[in-house]
């Protein structure tokens, strides 16, 4: 049995004000606490073929004002183990390598602690010169899942121009409303939907999909229009406060989720959720003027409720290491367990075929404010 983690350990606000300073220098809203959980993971590949290997998404560990990690640890059995970053970012993954004969079961386990997250829109003054920081500008750029052909700048016009949207944050709003009065969430597809926005759209008077569908189209209708977006995908860890179907704790091996943010210039990064309105529009068939929809909407303009952990923001992902490669180039997005057996890919989607169990927990006790 092997053990590997590498934790950041936090006793008290003191401690973590030294270990997280960016954390420390933004305090939270008056009587809001952080909540802590662990979320873990259990594997179980099956025995057949010669080599396995696998990549599970991990916490974010940027460490915001909204979710920090205190570290991640795994037991089990493996030929080659380890924790590292997606090049580039501070986003974690764990993977490991079994050969043939070898039990093929790890358990994976990360604390992290959450805060809701607001951003105060209403006294938000843009300057007087509009500046994208250099770091801030790959988010204007086109992708492979989210292109700015031709086809998504008219859109972006048709929707900002009847709207007498002339500002970033008016742009930014009418999009939003725009989404939310013309995608369907469809319930009952799978996962997260592709998040590719050509397949979106081709569905042209029927446009519907999931989280990741929903917000592939508000961020490239954002870019289209000159506005720096981009999804953050993750997973649903705790009960909401907003909605009974918008999160729950225990097994949440099918509770991927993604959100969307949106880049103000002299303000930074804005939280958005259409698809969390327009999920609940569908869970409970209610009109997108419904009382507790208008509600929501406005709720979910400018903040996150943070019962959901983000892993990771990027998108044609590739998992390859300096030494251990994927079969696959690149996924488009990085928020399931992948595996592979020589070469095989799993159903990521599956968690009982593939086989894998993920479980989140609130830990007591751990909500001190920093």
């Amino acid at each position: 049995m092997k053990r590997r983690s590498f934790f950041k350990l936090v006793g008290s606000s003191a401690a973590a004000a030294a270990l997280f300073p960016a954390v420390a220098r933004a305090s939270l809203p008056p009587n809001q606490k952080w909540r802590s959980y662990q979320l873990t993971y259990q594997v179980t590949l099956p025995a057949s073929g010669k080599v396995a290997k696998l990549w599970l998404p991990l916490p974010d560990a940027s460490d915001t004002v909204y979710q920090f990690t205190q570290g991640n640890n795994w037991s089990g059995k493996a030929t080659a183990s380890a924790f590292y970053m997606l090049p580039g970012t501070q986003s974690q993954v764990f993977f490991a390598l079994w050969q043939k004969g070898e039990e093929r079961t790890v358990r994976v386990s990360s604390i992290v602690k959450t805060a809701d997250r607001t951003v105060d829109l209403h006294s938000y003054r843009a300057p007087a010169k509009i500046s994208i920081p250099q770091n801030i500008q790959r988010y204007l750029q086109s992708t492979k899942h989210i292109p700015l052909d031709d086809a998504v700048k008219k859109m972006a016009r048709s929707v900002t121009s009847p709207a007498n949207a002339h500002t970033p944050l008016q742009q930014a709003r009418a999009i939003y409303d725009w989404v939310i009065n013309n995608v369907a969430y469809d319930i009952n597809g799978r996962g997260q939907g592709s998040g590719d926005l050509r397949s979106l759209l081709s569905r042209k008077e029927n446009l519907s999909g999931k989280c990741g569908d929903i917000h592939a189209l508000f961020v490239g209708l954002a870019r289209a229009s000159g506005i720096p977006a981009r999804i953050q995908y993750g997973i649903r860890i705790g009960d909401s406060a907003l909605n009974k179907n918008l999160g729950k704790s225990g097994d949440i091996s099918t509770s991927q989720h993604c959100q969307a943010e949106f880049y103000l210039s002299g303000l930074g990064w804005v939280p958005v959720n259409p698809s969390d309105v327009a999920r609940v529009m569908a869970a409970e068939s209610l009109s997108h003027n419904h009382d507790s929809i208008s509600q929501l909407r406005e709720k979910l303009f400018g903040s996150w409720e943070m019962n959901w952990v983000a892993f990771n923001e990027r998108e044609n992902v590739d998992l390859g290491t300096t030494k251990v490669s994927a079969a696959i180039s690149k996924l488009p997005f990085f928020g399931y367990p992948y595996a592979e057996i020589d070469g095989r890919l799993q159903d990521s989607l599956e968690p009982e075929s593939f086989s894998y169990k993920i479980t989140s927990a609130v830990l007591v006790g751990t909500g001190a404010k920093l």
